[in-house]
């Protein structure tokens, strides 16, 4: 099986070696995504306006593969604080649409931002 990056045009620069996406098949692979815009400069100075800044960057990629957020299987939400939990939990209800998918939420240290995420989504077959 193939594995075909995606890169899509006016995202957030990765921060190191990796894909911001990798698509094999039906599936793709969405590196974590934060709330950096394509310059890679943060975006926004409250949780609620970062963790929108986040959904939109992991949707450019979700996009650029060629699917769109209903495709999402499974979200990794890494959250600077727990306190944010309650917020993120209407954030992601406003944003995604159901069926819910699947979710761990971690809390970590973030350098200098409050949410990180990552995801894995079924895309529709290649035309």
């Amino acid at each position: 099986m193939q594995k075909e990056p995606i890169v899509p045009a006016g995202g957030a620069p990765p921060a190191g070696p990796y894909s911001p996406g990798i698509r094999a098949g039906n599936l793709l692979f969405v590196s974590g995504q934060g709330p950096f815009d394509a310059d890679g400069k943060l975006v926004g100075d409250t949780f609620q306006a970062q963790a929108r800044a986040t959904f939109a960057n992991v949707e450019r990629i979700i996009t650029a593969a060629g699917g769109d957020l209903s495709g999402i299987l499974r979200i990794g939400a890494y959250l600077h604080t727990l306190d944010d939990f309650a917020e993120f939990n209407d954030i992601m209800r406003d944003v995604l649409p159901t069926p819910h998918p699947a979710r761990t939420t971690i809390p970590v240290p973030l350098p200098g931002f409050l949410i990180e995420i990552d995801a894995v989504v079924l895309l529709p077959d290649p035309a």
